[in-house]
Protein backbone atom coordinates (compact mmCIF):
# COMPACT_ATOMS: atom_id res chain seq x y z
CA UNK A 1 0.00 0.00 0.00
CA UNK A 2 2.83 2.40 0.84
CA UNK A 3 4.48 1.87 -2.56
CA UNK A 4 1.18 2.53 -4.34
CA UNK A 5 0.81 5.78 -2.41
CA UNK A 6 4.32 6.89 -3.40
CA UNK A 7 3.60 6.31 -7.08
CA UNK A 8 0.28 8.12 -6.69
CA UNK A 9 2.09 11.11 -5.14
CA UNK A 10 4.54 11.31 -8.05
CA UNK A 11 1.82 10.73 -10.64
CA UNK A 12 -0.56 13.36 -9.24
CA UNK A 13 1.92 15.94 -7.99
CA UNK A 14 4.69 15.73 -10.59
CA UNK A 15 3.31 14.31 -13.84
CA UNK A 16 -0.15 15.90 -13.77
CA UNK A 17 -0.28 19.00 -15.95
CA UNK A 18 3.30 18.75 -17.25
CA UNK A 19 4.62 17.98 -20.69
CA UNK A 20 8.04 16.73 -21.71
CA UNK A 21 9.89 17.15 -24.99
CA UNK A 22 12.40 14.36 -24.39
CA UNK A 23 13.44 11.88 -21.71
CA UNK A 24 16.26 14.27 -20.77
CA UNK A 25 13.68 17.06 -20.30
CA UNK A 26 11.57 14.77 -18.08
CA UNK A 27 14.61 13.89 -15.96
CA UNK A 28 15.66 17.54 -15.62
CA UNK A 29 12.16 18.58 -14.53
CA UNK A 30 12.01 15.65 -12.09
CA UNK A 31 15.30 16.66 -10.42
CA UNK A 32 14.05 20.23 -9.94
CA UNK A 33 10.74 18.95 -8.52
CA UNK A 34 12.52 16.55 -6.15
CA UNK A 35 14.85 19.31 -4.88
CA UNK A 36 12.21 22.03 -4.50
CA UNK A 37 9.01 20.11 -3.67
CA UNK A 38 9.17 16.42 -2.78
CA UNK A 39 12.36 16.32 -0.71
CA UNK A 40 11.91 19.82 0.75
CA UNK A 41 8.49 19.07 2.27
CA UNK A 42 7.71 18.01 5.83
CA UNK A 43 6.67 14.35 5.73
CA UNK A 44 3.13 13.83 7.02
CA UNK A 45 3.93 10.82 9.20
CA UNK A 46 7.43 11.56 10.54
CA UNK A 47 6.99 15.35 10.67
CA UNK A 48 10.58 15.67 9.38
CA UNK A 49 11.91 17.30 6.23
CA UNK A 50 12.43 14.40 3.78
CA UNK A 51 15.90 15.49 2.58
CA UNK A 52 17.13 16.05 6.18
CA UNK A 53 15.85 12.63 7.32
CA UNK A 54 17.55 10.97 4.36
CA UNK A 55 20.84 12.76 5.08
CA UNK A 56 20.74 11.56 8.72
CA UNK A 57 20.10 7.94 7.68
CA UNK A 58 22.47 7.80 4.69
CA UNK A 59 25.48 6.52 6.68
CA UNK A 60 23.41 3.53 7.84
CA UNK A 61 22.34 2.51 4.32
CA UNK A 62 24.17 -0.25 2.47
CA UNK A 63 25.72 0.42 -0.92
CA UNK A 64 24.14 -1.19 -3.94
CA UNK A 65 26.15 -3.98 -5.57
CA UNK A 66 28.22 -3.01 -8.61
CA UNK A 67 26.73 -5.80 -10.73
CA UNK A 68 23.13 -6.05 -11.93
CA UNK A 69 20.76 -7.34 -9.27
CA UNK A 70 18.36 -9.96 -10.58
CA UNK A 71 15.35 -9.61 -8.35
CA UNK A 72 13.47 -12.89 -8.30
CA UNK A 73 9.78 -13.35 -7.76
CA UNK A 74 9.16 -16.95 -6.66
CA UNK A 75 5.81 -18.51 -7.44
CA UNK A 76 4.20 -21.92 -7.44
CA UNK A 77 2.16 -22.85 -10.51
CA UNK A 78 0.11 -25.81 -11.69
CA UNK A 79 1.01 -27.28 -15.07
CA UNK A 80 -1.99 -27.45 -17.42
CA UNK A 81 -2.94 -30.66 -19.24
CA UNK A 82 -1.33 -29.27 -22.41
CA UNK A 83 2.02 -28.75 -20.65
CA UNK A 84 1.89 -25.00 -20.02
CA UNK A 85 2.24 -22.80 -16.95
CA UNK A 86 0.64 -19.39 -16.69
CA UNK A 87 2.81 -16.50 -15.49
CA UNK A 88 1.72 -12.88 -15.75
CA UNK A 89 -1.11 -13.67 -18.16
CA UNK A 90 1.17 -15.52 -20.60
CA UNK A 91 1.84 -19.22 -21.09
CA UNK A 92 5.18 -21.05 -21.10
CA UNK A 93 5.86 -24.69 -22.00
CA UNK A 94 7.41 -27.33 -19.78
CA UNK A 95 8.77 -30.75 -20.78
CA UNK A 96 6.11 -33.45 -21.19
CA UNK A 97 7.03 -35.42 -18.08
CA UNK A 98 7.08 -32.48 -15.66
CA UNK A 99 5.15 -32.84 -12.39
CA UNK A 100 1.78 -31.08 -12.01
CA UNK A 101 3.05 -28.40 -9.60
CA UNK A 102 6.28 -26.51 -10.29
CA UNK A 103 8.18 -23.56 -8.89
CA UNK A 104 8.60 -20.43 -10.98
CA UNK A 105 11.38 -17.88 -10.65
CA UNK A 106 10.55 -14.70 -12.51
CA UNK A 107 13.47 -12.42 -13.25
CA UNK A 108 13.20 -9.12 -15.12
CA UNK A 109 13.77 -10.79 -18.49
CA UNK A 110 13.52 -14.53 -17.81
CA UNK A 111 11.03 -17.13 -16.59
CA UNK A 112 12.73 -20.12 -14.97
CA UNK A 113 10.63 -23.26 -14.31
CA UNK A 114 11.86 -25.63 -11.61
CA UNK A 115 10.70 -29.20 -10.95
CA UNK A 116 12.04 -30.90 -7.79
CA UNK A 117 14.88 -28.41 -7.54
CA UNK A 118 16.00 -28.85 -11.16
CA UNK A 119 15.57 -26.14 -13.80
CA UNK A 120 13.48 -27.84 -16.52
CA UNK A 121 12.76 -24.79 -18.69
CA UNK A 122 13.79 -21.19 -19.21
CA UNK A 123 11.91 -18.73 -21.39
CA UNK A 124 12.29 -15.00 -22.10
CA UNK A 125 9.50 -12.98 -20.52
CA UNK A 126 6.73 -12.28 -23.04
CA UNK A 127 5.22 -8.81 -23.29
CA UNK A 128 1.46 -8.34 -23.24
CA UNK A 129 -1.09 -10.99 -22.30
CA UNK A 130 -2.29 -14.32 -23.71
CA UNK A 131 1.01 -14.93 -25.50
CA UNK A 132 2.48 -18.43 -25.77
CA UNK A 133 6.12 -19.50 -25.68
CA UNK A 134 6.46 -23.17 -26.62
CA UNK A 135 9.81 -24.92 -26.86
CA UNK A 136 9.25 -27.82 -29.26
CA UNK A 137 11.93 -29.84 -27.47
CA UNK A 138 9.45 -30.10 -24.58
CA UNK A 139 7.08 -32.16 -26.72
CA UNK A 140 8.39 -35.74 -26.88
CA UNK A 141 5.16 -37.39 -28.05
CA UNK A 142 6.07 -37.10 -31.74
CA UNK A 143 9.33 -37.46 -33.62
CA UNK A 144 11.33 -34.31 -34.13
CA UNK A 145 13.56 -33.28 -36.99
CA UNK A 146 17.07 -32.40 -35.84
CA UNK A 147 18.33 -29.06 -37.08
CA UNK A 148 21.88 -28.61 -35.80
CA UNK A 149 20.62 -29.15 -32.19
CA UNK A 150 19.29 -25.60 -32.07
CA UNK A 151 16.03 -25.23 -30.16
CA UNK A 152 13.03 -24.52 -32.32
CA UNK A 153 10.70 -22.02 -30.72
CA UNK A 154 7.15 -21.11 -31.54
CA UNK A 155 6.05 -17.74 -30.27
CA UNK A 156 2.54 -16.43 -30.54
CA UNK A 157 -1.00 -17.35 -29.71
CA UNK A 158 -2.61 -20.73 -30.13
CA UNK A 159 -4.08 -20.78 -33.62
CA UNK A 160 -1.43 -18.45 -35.06
CA UNK A 161 0.50 -21.48 -36.32
CA UNK A 162 -1.49 -23.61 -38.77
CA UNK A 163 0.03 -26.86 -40.01
CA UNK A 164 0.52 -27.19 -43.77
CA UNK A 165 -1.81 -29.77 -45.33
CA UNK A 166 -2.56 -30.94 -48.79
CA UNK A 167 -5.61 -29.31 -50.40
CA UNK A 168 -6.89 -32.82 -51.05
CA UNK A 169 -7.82 -33.05 -47.35
CA UNK A 170 -10.08 -30.02 -47.65
CA UNK A 171 -11.59 -31.33 -50.89
CA UNK A 172 -12.40 -34.62 -49.16
CA UNK A 173 -13.98 -32.79 -46.19
CA UNK A 174 -16.05 -30.65 -48.58
CA UNK A 175 -17.19 -33.70 -50.54
CA UNK A 176 -18.14 -35.50 -47.33
CA UNK A 177 -20.16 -32.52 -46.09
CA UNK A 178 -21.85 -32.16 -49.49
CA UNK A 179 -22.95 -35.81 -49.37
CA UNK A 180 -24.49 -35.21 -45.94
CA UNK A 181 -26.38 -32.24 -47.35
CA UNK A 182 -24.46 -29.61 -45.40
CA UNK A 183 -23.53 -26.35 -47.14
Amino acid sequence: MIVAQQFRYIREDFFLGRSFRTMEDLNAQLIVWLDTVANARVHGTTQRVVAAAFAEEQDELQRLPEHRFNAVLKLERRVSHDGLVAVGGNYYSVPDRTRRVVEIEQLPDLIRIIDRGIVVAEHPVLEGRRQYRIDRRHRTGRPQARTHDRPTMMIGRIGDHVPLRSLAIYEAIGASLAMEGRP
